[in-house]
């Protein structure tokens, strides 16, 4: 067992950690103002761009992945600009599944930031306006310290969610050593070559990052509401 550890190739889970960090940084940034406007609107089409957002929950991963695919190729107007304009390849690398990671973890970040903004006290708000404050300055200043369970469960769920991408990523990435063979990609193919010994080692590191990251968001969000109970 000791032999088979040293000769573990730990690459597709340094290559899934990077695209979960970079995923959750790049969407962190773009639903931040997306989750503030629709916490806080009350227009007609709020319904149909919180539908829009939350499709990835529902749609197979194949169709998404496909979508995309088609979308970022060689032939498609995105990808003939971005190939004639930059001599960028948006398929088969690391920056097709970045955009495909930042796509498919969309809701599952974009949703937790909706809810802790919509819970905030409105008054709270309204009284960092009347203050002088202006939109962005209360957003990082009043309402992101006010939500930190929230907060907390957007960053590690969309994390641990992309580290767990198989479907959309293979469609989009493919399988290339060090540059798109991803943990999940990785533990398909040894169970496709029958390398039970390493996919169960492989698998077994997947289910233990993945229990103890949902386990700190438990612990963190109990110790937020024993706190608040105790105030």
């Amino acid at each position: 067992m000791i032999e088979i550890l040293q000769n573990l190739n730990f690459t597709p889970f340094l290559l899934s950690f990077k695209l979960a960090g970079l995923t959750t940084l790049i969407l962190f940034i773009l639903c931040l103002p997306l989750a503030w406007y629709l916490s806080q609107t009350n227009s007609k089409a709020k319904p149909v761009i919180e539908a829009i957002t939350a499709l990835p929950i529902v749609l197979p991963p194949s169709v998404l992945g496909f979508y995309i695919l088609y979308a970022l190729s060689y032939n498609s107007p995105i990808g003939i600009f971005f190939k004639e304009s930059f001599g960028v390849d948006l398929v088969f690398n690391f920056t097709s599944l970045v955009i495909a990671s930042c796509l498919y973890s969309l809701p599952f970040m974009v949703q937790p930031l909706q809810s802790g903004f919509e819970s905030l006290n409105k008054n709270m708000l309204e009284a960092s306006y009347i203050s002088g404050k202006g939109k962005f300055e209360t957003i990082l200043k009043v309402a992101l310290p006010n939500i930190k369970p929230a907060l907390l469960t957007a960053i590690i769920i969309t994390f641990a969610h992309t580290v767990g991408e198989f479907g959309v990523v293979l469609m989009v990435g493919g399988s290339i050593p060090g540059e798109t063979k991803v943990a999940s990609v990785a533990i398909y193919e040894m169970v496709e070559i029958m390398d039970y010994t390493t996919a169960h080692i492989y698998s077994a590191i997947m289910i233990i990052v993945s229990f103890f990251t949902l386990l700190s968001v438990y612990i963190f969000n109990h110790k937020q509401k024993f706190t608040g109970f105790i105030k």
